[in-house]
């Protein structure tokens, strides 16, 4: 049984150790690494992936939103266990470029994870987890309009990053960070299209 994360940088250290074993890695690989009982080490896969340099791959931000809906929707509905569909789970990259990509965040990953600690619990857990399941459902829904604006995918995969944080740590203090951050990608998003 794969043991809970506790922070980003295991996250990152069980990713990486896919990568190396494998030519190519797929979503399912990744999961099964991390876990697919655990809404927030899901949310920080994605965060990861549109924070990274892989958020330019065309059509990244349209496929990362329906894995946020889908994902976003089953806690909402109080699944236990996720279940994704083959498409998004058959879908994979270089080990390479994957490899690069950790290799970038793990230098950042480390400082944040310092200042990570059990902070206003109460945004983290039970009722609060559904709100945080709402508002990833709005930032999936918002997702495909982000590819129009440049970068604003990026601050989608910064405040997915940082509520997946939030509930594995248990700091409710990152979950308002996070609303904030989305809060500004979206006032961007709507200035620049209008």
């Amino acid at each position: 049984m794969t043991q809970p994360l506790q922070n980003l940088e295991q996250l990152l250290d069980r990713v990486s150790t896919v990568a190396r074993q494998n030519e190519r890695v797929s979503i399912e690989m990744v999961i099964e690494s991390i876990g697919s009982r655990s809404f927030g080490p899901l949310l920080m896969l994605i965060g990861i992936t549109l924070f990274s340099p892989l958020s330019g791959i065309p059509g990244m931000s349209f496929f990362m939103a329906a894995f946020v809906l889908l994902v976003a929707v089953q806690m909402l509905i109080g699944r236990k266990r996720f279940w994704l569909p083959h498409f998004i789970l058959n879908r994979s990259v270089e080990h390479k470029k994957l490899q690069k990509a950790l290799d970038w965040l793990s230098k950042p990953a480390r400082g944040i994870d310092r200042v990570l600690k059990p902070r206003l619990t109460f945004l983290v857990q039970r009722g609060g987890s559904y709100g945080i399941a709402a508002l990833c459902v709005v930032v999936g829904l918002c997702m495909p309009l982000m590819e129009l604006v440049p970068f604003s995918s990026s601050a989608a995969g910064l405040a997915l990053l940082i509520l997946g944080l939030s509930l594995v740590a248990h700091d409710g203090l990152l979950a308002l960070l996070a609303t904030v951050i989305f809060g500004g990608a979206f006032s961007f998003l709507i200035i620049h299209l209008l």
